[in-house]
């Protein structure tokens, strides 16, 4: 089963941090990267800039609204993406948890959905030619700024 791990941490905890420290931590994350890589568990992953450079996009009262930020105002802040190969959960858990990350913040690991997965496989979309639909919900938002 390929699962999503979102690595949340405390932006904070990075400054805290000397450069030699951060150094050392980013080479064990590395590290058990590649172990999970060589048991065939990790299938990629992406680290993310801090939250205050982030935009939120979201639909009221048939407006679209773009805030700065994040849309939830908390402490921990999403700071990566990891996807993982596992049997179940339990060892998708079991896998992570092993990971220097969980010392910085967390991971919620999630079942990738692969129902929908595979509709989005299967649409193969061009880059040069998106739906009607697409095109058309483009266009009304750039009518709307």
């Amino acid at each position: 089963m390929k699962f999503i791990c979102l690595g949340f941490q405390d932006e904070s905890s990075g400054t805290k941090m000397s450069q030699s420290e951060r150094k050392f931590f980013m080479e064990q994350c590395f590290a058990y990267d590649a172990e999970l890589r060589r048991g065939g568990h990790f299938l990629g992953g992406e680290a993310l800039q801090p939250a205050r450079n982030a935009a939120t996009v979201r639909c009221q009262s048939e407006k679209v609204m773009v805030t700065d930020g994040p849309y939830a105002e908390t402490k921990e802040q999403l700071g990566g993406i990891l996807f993982l190969e596992a049997r179940d959960l339990d060892q998708a858990i079991q896998r992570m948890a092993q990971h220097p990350g969980v010392r910085t913040g967390g991971f919620e690991i999630r079942p990738a959905n692969e129902e929908i997965n595979a509709w989005i496989a299967a649409r193969k979309p061009s880059p040069t030619s998106p739906n009607h639909r697409e095109a058309e919900f483009l266009l009304k938002q750039r009518s709307n700024r």
